[in-house]
């Protein structure tokens, strides 16, 4: 049942991330905010929803190896199995904008909440306030940015505009629903099944949770891929990997302080998650600079492969 639970679960998360994701951007609309707005924090915050529903729900039943190992997973997943799959199948360009401000910022933010999480051996409410006043500061900058170089924000869906109040009513009674009993069965199914195989919750939590969580985000990607369409930007997977960490963790620890209960998750976890995150500068410049060609995606892919494979051999 446990497994059953955990593919229900699945299911109601990207259900209710969908319905949830729908209604803001039209109620934002109602609101008359622009696409570029809409696009940068509204759709970013809607889209990180599922993980902040798991991570919380976790906290709040005792579980915080799986808050944290669902986030750092996530982070892990999103450039080794997203971008390393998507790359492999179509070579990605890499902006400038990705190593003079987004990158950057990403490795302030994982660096940061690794340093919380070792001075504490948690992560307190006022960390969690610390994280959100970053990921305020993060959006001011990126809106001031993209106003400055007219950056077009695509992906968002002009017919909302004209959704009426009862249908988005109805969308975010939905999602908040689906979000809701979906997280409460990935989080029941994950505790009994790391019982059943004799493996952490830890382990599950930043293996098949996380991969779970960023299935949406890998058919996107792959099916854009195949098509030679444009692809999920490097800069998208970036700005998930801040928002999981300042705006997933950082709620959830205000709400509840978040305790690190299994030591592997400073001692083995959070590694993987800075050194995946670094390695994206080296590949971005060589052998073949702003291009992340095909080999380059498998070795994403092969690294990610090993962590998983290590996860289950501890």
């Amino acid at each position: 049942m446990s497994i059953v639970f955990i593919l229900i679960g699945f299911a109601l998360l990207v259900i209710g991330g969908e319905f949830l994701v729908r209604s803001s951007v039209a109620l934002s609309f109602k609101l008359n905010l622009s696409k570029m707005v809409i696009g940068l924090t509204v759709v970013s915050f809607a889209t990180s929803a599922p993980e902040l529903l798991v991570s919380l729900q976790a906290a709040l039943t005792g579980f915080s190896d799986i808050s944290l190992g669902n986030v750092i997973g996530s982070n892990i997943a999103n450039i080794g199995l997203v971008l390393g799959i998507t790359a492999f199948i179509s070579p990605l360009a890499i902006d400038r904008d990705f190593y003079r401000f987004n990158w950057p910022v990403m490795m302030i933010f994982s660096l940061a909440l690794y340093y919380f999480l070792t001075t504490g051996n948690n992560l307190s409410r006022v960390e969690g306030v610390a994280l959100l006043l970053g990921i305020v500061l993060y959006l001011y900058l990126l809106i001031r940015r993209s106003r400055k170089e007219h950056i077009e924000v695509e992906g968002i869906d002009d017919k909302l505009t004209s959704t009426s109040n009862f249908k988005v009513t109805i969308w975010l009674l939905i999602g908040a629903a689906a979000l809701y009993g979906g997280s409460e069965l990935l989080v029941k199914g994950a505790v009994d099944l790391a019982e059943m195989i004799g493996v952490s919750e830890r382990v599950i939590s930043v293996t098949i949770i996380a991969v779970g969580t960023s299935v949406p985000e890998l058919a996107a990607s792959v099916i854009a891929a195949l098509r030679k369409e444009k692809a999920i930007s490097l800069g998208n997977l970036i700005g998930s990997n801040i928002f999981n960490i300042a705006s997933v963790l950082g709620l959830t620890a205000l709400i509840k302080p978040i305790n690190v209960q299994s030591a592997e998750i400073l001692n083995n976890d959070i590694f993987w998650m800075i050194g995946f995150a670094l390695i994206i500068i080296p590949l971005a410049f060589l052998p073949r600079r702003f291009i992340l060609g095909r080999y380059k995606g498998f070795l994403l892919f092969a690294g990610y492969a090993v962590f998983i494979a290590l996860a289950f051999l501890d």
